[in-house]
């Protein structure tokens, strides 16, 4: 190992040299710490895990590929870096990654790996081209609304064939020349429970597998956490190389346990259900006219798709009595939260049977798709012409009992004793209701500890965790809980180099009121945003609700809220490109967004020089997922708010402070309309998880200020 460390610092100093960088001290640590760490690979239990917080500027791209590469190729295992947003992902393959390739002595192969999805399937060109009757049959059977075969469709078809044909093209739907509509993609899109593999007859020439071959040969793999969860939740080394034979690095890893969260969750529509399996029932109908199966087979199925039918209808007509009068407002649907995720015997009861039925269902698919899979190895024979067609209608299905059986399974079965239990939940469409509505039944892990534990930690050759923002009041407390960390996890808090106290200012105003008394915490935003925002500057607005952010909008004086982008109005990209031209031209622009704005934007230098936070963004108390793992924390007489909301409140607030500092040479403010940072008793602790900030604590008085001039009610954000 010493030889491969002095590699290390050796081609440290070349790219520093090449790139005319001066060392940073806190690189230089994040890059011993990971190397350090993943050196002592196998020696505990699971793969060596490093948590690496590194502060804006510290250069941690350039320390996780230095620190983890040369090891993982003397390892022979595959370093795969996972992202959490596409931005970042092609800022790796297309700058980071070619930069230290060409700075270093560092010889390597990389590519990015993407979803099936992501890529055309050749054998639904071919057959959309073709025009097969029972092929445009079938799509209608599966209500897919597929194209009508018009002439700008077969033209974009044609071509595509023609570019894949003279290589000009492969297949990837990000690399096509102009952006392609999901229902324009989807008819195309290869998807997993319709591919044959091998036994496709265009297997040599699929895009997919192809770029698939492309991995093998890489030694760093840029990715996607979502796909590699996806990859995960299949067992591992299906779509990426397994997690024994790879070292992790998660970029941007706050995402991570959320992420996960949501793949082992499992969700369904009732009523939605209840009409495929009365498609389904059409499907095999038309094998049995096909000759594609014996008539008793397909009875068989019919039978048990009419009493999952039946079953369903029971489970419809239960959820609607379990609904209560009210309900929890969460994501613009009306949501109904099973105490501690604790679903009704009555419900449970009916859950194991549908689990059952489907588990039946899954199986007896499972064999239909077989079969048909042994025929496709008959080239030319008529059966394997048959079974080109039948194989992906059958998967499909089976995807989707598949599904269905998760979901009932997971109210059937009882929650581990002593562990967080999941939440299951009722969803229902706030404009549609009436007797007919659809019922929405979900579940889902509230901590994603056992899930990555055993997929990954457990099974991985190594991994670092990294992102600007790891810790909450001082401590990794609530990423050890929620990623489920093992013991022998190294930590390490690395700061930002930039000078707080000379680049910004931290102030919260003297409002005579808190963000509970919400009519009087918002008629003093809209007073005091015209008095605090400059005349020609770039300011970001950042909202806890919808509801607060609309009403603030309307409430502007008009040449404000002709200077406002309001999230809802605009792509994020389309908004971002906007503000920087208004920005351009000499013109104020203010940004008015959620949380999804206070992380992942970039505006460095004259695009933002002021950050305006309108309250503590404390969890929503509806969401289902906290909803319920609080309730679990209270059970086990631990203090949810201490130990759950006001960590969670701490680390999106530093995400959001985070948007304004971008470069050393940045400078602006930041205010904060919410008293309760200085006047509560963990205000304190708040403050002090904060960066250095200078601070301006209740020393400008806003609600002794006289209202704003009102405008005219808007619902135009420009």
């Amino acid at each position: 190992m010493d030889s491969l460390k002095q590699q290390i610092q050796s081609e440290y100093r070349r790219i520093l040299a090449a790139r005319n960088f001066r060392p940073r001290s806190g690189q230089r640590r994040m890059i011993a710490e990971i190397f350090n760490t993943l050196s002592r690979q196998g020696e505990e239990g699971g793969g060596a895990i490093c948590v690496v917080e590194a502060g804006t500027g510290t250069g941690k791209t350039l320390a996780y590929l230095l620190g983890a590469l040369p090891l993982a190729m003397e390892s022979e295992r595959k370093l795969i870096v996972a992202t959490a947003t596409i931005s970042l992902q092609e800022q790796l393959v297309h700058k980071d990654i070619p930069q230290l390739l060409e700075s270093s002595d560092l010889r390597f192969h990389f590519a990015l790996a993407k979803g099936r999805g992501r890529y055309l399937c050749r054998l639904k060109l071919e057959n959309l081209l073709h025009g097969d009757d029972s092929r445009a049959a079938l799509r209608d059977l599966f209500a897919e609304n597929p194209p009508d075969a018009a002439s700008a469709d077969l033209e974009l078809w044609e071509e595509m064939r023609r570019e894949l044909e003279n290589g000009h093209w492969r297949g990837d739907r990000d690399e096509w020349r102009e952006p392609l509509a999901n229902d324009r993609w989807f008819p195309l899109a290869a998807q997993r429970g319709e591919c044959s593999g091998p036994r496709c007859r265009l297997y040599r020439k699929c895009c997919f597998y192809n770029a698939r071959f492309d991995l093998d040969k890489a030694d760093c793999i840029v990715a996607n956490q979502d796909l590699v969860l996806t990859d995960l939740a299949l067992g591992g080394g299906v779509v990426l190389p397994a997690p024994e034979k790879s070292i992790y690095v998660f970029d941007e890893a706050h995402h991570l346990p959320e992420k996960s969260n949501r793949h082992f969750a499992h969700s369904i529509r009732v009523k939605a259900e209840s009409a495929w399996l009365e498609r389904s029932e059409k499907i095999l109908g038309k094998m049995r006219d096909q000759q594609v199966l014996e008539n008793h087979d397909v009875e068989e199925l019919k039978k048990l798709l009419a009493e999952l039918g039946n079953r369903l209808r029971m489970a419809y007509l239960l959820l609607r009595e379990l609904r209560r009068s009210e309900g929890d407002s969460y994501r613009d649907r009306i949501t109904q939260s099973f105490p501690r995720g604790e679903a009704p015997g009555e419900l449970r009861e009916l859950a194991g049977g549908l689990a059952a039925l489907f588990g039946e269902l899954e199986n007896g698919l499972d064999r239909l798709r077989e079969h048909f899979r042994q025929q496709l190895e008959d080239e030319g024979d008529t059966d394997a012409e048959k079974a080109e067609t039948w194989f992906p209608a059958v998967g499909r299905l089976l995807d989707r009992a598949m599904t269905n059986r998760a979901l009932w399974e997971s109210y059937a079965c009882a929650d581990e004793s002593g562990k967080a239990p999941r939440a299951r939940w009722l969803g229902f469409d706030r404009e549609r209701e009436n007797a007919e509505a659809d019922i929405g039944i979900s579940s889902s892990p509230v901590l994603a500890a056992d899930n990555l534990e055993k997929n990954l930690w457990q099974r991985c050759a190594g991994a670092v965790l990294t992102s600007a923002t790891l810790s909450a009041l001082g401590e990794f407390a609530m990423l050890r809980m929620r990623a489920g960390l093992p013991e022998h996890t190294s930590f390490l808090s690395i700061p930002s180099p930039f000078p707080f106290a000379e680049a910004a200012s931290l102030e919260v105003p003297k409002m005579g009121c808190e963000p509970s008394e919400q009519q009087r915490h918002t008629d003093c935003i809209i007073r005091s945003l015209p008095r605090m925002l400059d005349a020609d500057g770039g300011a970001l607005v950042l909202f806890s609700s919808r509801m607060q952010m609309r009403e603030v909008l309307d409430g502007l004086p008009e040449e404000w809220r002709r200077r406002v982008l309001c999230q809802d109005d605009h792509q994020k990209y389309d908004l971002l490109r906007r503000h920087r031209k208004r920005i351009d031209k000499g013109r104020a622009s203010v940004i008015f967004g959620l949380a999804s704005f206070a992380e992942g934007v970039d505006l460095p230098g004259k695009y933002l020089d002021h950050v305006v936070i309108a309250k503590i963004p404390f969890s929503v108390p509806t969401d289902p997922v906290e909803a319920t793992l609080a309730q679990w924390f209270e059970s086990e007489q631990r203090n949810p708010f201490m130990e759950l909301s006001l960590p969670q409140a701490v680390f999106r607030l530093k995400q959001a402070c985070g948007r304004l500092l971008r470069s050393e040479t940045d400078r602006g403010r930041i205010t904060l309309f919410d008293e309760r940072l200085v006047r509560k008793f963990y205000g304190k602790r708040i403050l002090d998880s904060l960066p250095p900030y200078r601070r301006e604590l209740l020393q400008r008085d806003v609600s002794l200020q006289e209202p704003a001039a009102q405008a005219p009610k808007s619902t135009s954000c420009e």
